[in-house]
């Protein structure tokens, strides 16, 4: 994937229901989304079945920041999947009756999910996603790959905050970390095929990878979690397999990460690309269900598989959502939920359950 160590910045289905859960950026001013990239909100094509889908919590907002994403991002569109019942609901989702409850963005072919629901959550650094612009997207021209992610950049930060101002690194010649006004956090490289960690196959680099940041409470357990992923997510059948990637540890002490903490590590699960990384800066927050995984899962059998091995925090289960050890949210759902959800009834059944459990819906 052409990429190389970085230092940290500075600061569906149902998608279960939208669950309650207990559990030094400047601001950025930056040129609207131009008119030539308006937002699309059309069905998008289906590619064969993402297995992983990074889910965003979304203030009730998940249309309207949709639409941001169709407007701001290259090839992006999106479709509301599903809406809330006008009846059946718990009292705190009474004001979302009728609402969009689940709305996907197509990035490139590549999905992600925004959950409609309260302030509960909100999404946070330790879950960003990486846009790649690789020359060879772009009939090799670097020129052509840098100006789309000066735009894209300038257009995910209207109304947002910069984490890494945009510009060269040690690791990277155009690299910059925002926070969009929605709380989601990108960061956006540019490709250099030639550098450390890229595919020896010279295949182009995906353009979207999402990336875990270990910091707070899940301090240097990078490598940790890395290790438990693959081993855990390589034994689903339906996932394709799982494996590591190219790793580099930090060198000396870099803020709460020694030497050899993982600067940069990445992993794959079947064709899907992972990255994750242990902080190089004291971080005063980490995972939440602000930024969830869900897993579309074949079958019960590997719904419970994934369940009894990833689920670490009982308290926080509730209609297919987890907690994992490193404190990860995942939605472990069954890969025909949309169909199962058309059952009688197959919203309240699952208001009332923790692991989904596919006959009972």
């Amino acid at each position: 994937m052409a990429t190389a160590a970085k230092p940290s910045p500075t600061s569906k289905s149902a998608s279960a229901a939208a669950k309650p859960r207990t559990a030094a950026a400047k601001p950025r001013a930056a040129a609207k989304p131009r008119a030539a990239a308006k937002a699309r909100s059309r069905k998008p094509a289906q590619p064969a079945i993402q297995r992983i889908v990074p889910c965003f919590w979304s203030n009730g907002t998940a249309e309207e920041t949709a639409a941001f994403y169709a407007a701001a991002l290259p090839d992006t569109v999106f479709q509301v999947m599903s809406r809330y019942p006008e009846t059946g609901l718990l009292d705190f989702q009474q004001p979302l009756a009728g609402q969009p409850l689940t709305v996907d963005v197509l990035i490139d072919g590549y999905r992600i999910t925004l959950v409609n629901a309260g302030p509960e959550f909100r999404p946070n650094p330790s879950i960003s996603l990486t846009l790649q612009f690789d020359p060879r997207r772009f009939g090799g021209s670097t020129l052509r790959a840098r100006a789309q992610l000066d735009a894209t950049w300038g257009a995910l930060g209207f109304g947002g905050r910069v984490l890494m101002e945009l510009g060269e690194y040690p690791f990277n010649g155009r690299y910059g970390w925002v926070e969009d006004r929605y709380g989601v956090s990108w960061q956006l490289m540019l490709v250099d095929p030639e550098a450390p960690g890229g595919d020896p196959s010279g295949a182009i680099a995906p353009f979207v990878m999402p990336c875990l940041m270990f910091g707070a409470a899940a301090q240097n357990r990078a490598g940790e979690a890395i290790d438990r992923y693959v081993a855990v997510l390589g034994s689903a059948q339906s996932l394709g397999g799982a494996g590591r990637g190219f790793t580099a540890p930090y060198p000396v002490q870099t803020g709460p990460a020694p030497a050899g903490a993982v600067m940069f590590g990445s992993f794959h699960v079947g064709e899907q690309q992972f990255s994750a990384m242990d902080s190089g800066v004291d971080q005063p927050e980490s995972f939440t269900n602000g930024v969830s995984l869900i897993v579309n899962a074949h079958g019960q059998e590997e719904i419970d598989l994934l369940w009894d091995a990833f689920s670490a925090v009982p308290e926080a289960e509730q209609c297919g959502w987890l907690v994992d050890a490193f404190g990860v949210s995942w939605q472990i759902v069954p890969d025909n939920m949309d169909e199962l959800m058309q059952r009688p009834d197959a919203f309240p059944h699952m208001l009332q359950m923790k692991k989904i459990v596919i006959a009972d819906l």
